[in-house]
């Protein structure tokens, strides 16, 4: 660990460590990322890893098609596997005003040049996810390059791509206070030392909070629970010849991906929960917090009325 660093990214999320990445990309070879535990300790060892295209602000999803673009580059560049499944994805919508706006968000697509996406009608959707029940559905967006990654191979390929051009990744050191010293940089105060930074990035994720608060910033920031589970080998999931596509009913706030012969299913809490509203506990890292079905419980419904195979599926996490 160098006592000096034009820039120190803390967090060593997937975020903190594309940071560290474009850093160098972008020409700082001077960097580092401090990380109080290892590489995905936290969100991103959550993660459902699904990677997304849809996105009704233009410059979003222009960024969004990019980092699906470079998840290939950066594991040519590190060598290192993403775990990238390519297998395309489709927003379904059955109220008349969100299949408008899935059309307004094909439009925002075609005028930022992404060329990978289409509108599909019900039946196209039954052949991307042929688990599905299109029953209300009105129609989808499609997009060939979603699907879903490895979160611990792509953090791991983003670092060690940062490695290669000259950054420094310090694991098992946690950042305790932030000093901004009278030239504008910043004393970063570890349990290892103290650092010198010009510059400092809060890559905190579910620990932002505080990280803010010791440069003595505020941010309106909470860990929010979340739910979703795999699911056991389901036979018509191992009866198929190719990978499901990724498939969103945006109607009926859930998700839904392939997870080996089985599927994983999220949901998108309409009744939300924050955890821990002053951020995570700092020995936090890869645990699971207690399920809460009965505060899902409208979600789940309506997954399994479109998602019908579910209803006789094994629960294996």
């Amino acid at each position: 660990m160098k006592s000096h660093y034009r820039a120190v990214v803390i967090g060593g999320g997937v975020v903190g460590a594309s940071v560290l990445y474009h850093l160098t990309r972008f020409g700082w070879s001077d960097v580092a990322l401090i990380e109080r535990a290892e590489l995905t300790a936290g969100s991103t060892w959550h993660a459902a890893a699904g990677f997304h295209a849809l996105n009704a602000d233009p410059n979003v999803a222009a960024l969004q098609d990019y980092t699906i673009k470079l998840y290939r580059e950066i594991e040519a560049e590190s060598g290192q596997n993403a775990g990238l499944h390519m297998t395309g994805g489709v927003n379904m919508a059955s109220d008349p005003h969100r299949w408008e706006w899935l059309k307004s968000a094909w439009a925002v697509f075609q005028s930022v040049g992404i060329e990978t996406a289409r509108l599909v009608t019900p039946e196209e959707i039954k052949e991307i996810c042929p688990i599905v029940d299109v029953s209300g559905v009105l129609g989808g967006l499609y997009d060939s390059n979603e699907g879903h990654l490895d979160p611990y191979g792509t953090t791991h390929a983003y670092a060690g791509a940062a490695r290669k051009r000259g950054a420094d990744v310090i694991l098992r050191n946690r950042v305790v206070e932030l000093k901004q010293r009278a030239d504008g940089g910043w004393d970063i105060v570890t349990e290892k030392g103290t650092i010198v930074a010009e510059h400092v990035v809060n890559a905190g994720g579910l620990w932002a909070k505080q990280v803010g608060l010791m440069a003595g910033v505020d941010l309106p920031v909470t860990p929010m629970e979340h739910h979703y589970f795999v699911t056991e080998d389901i036979p018509e999931v191992a009866a198929l010849d190719k990978e499901l596509g990724l498939a969103v009913d945006l109607d009926g706030f859930s998700y839904l991906r392939q997870e080996r012969k089985g599927v994983l299913l999220g949901v998108y809490e309409q009744n939300p929960k924050h955890w821990n509203m002053d951020g995570a506990p700092w020995d936090y890292g890869i645990e699971l917090i207690p399920e809460d079905i009965d505060r899902i419980s409208p979600e789940l419904a309506k997954a399994y009325e479109r998602f019908p195979c579910l209803a006789t599926a094994g629960i294996r996490k």
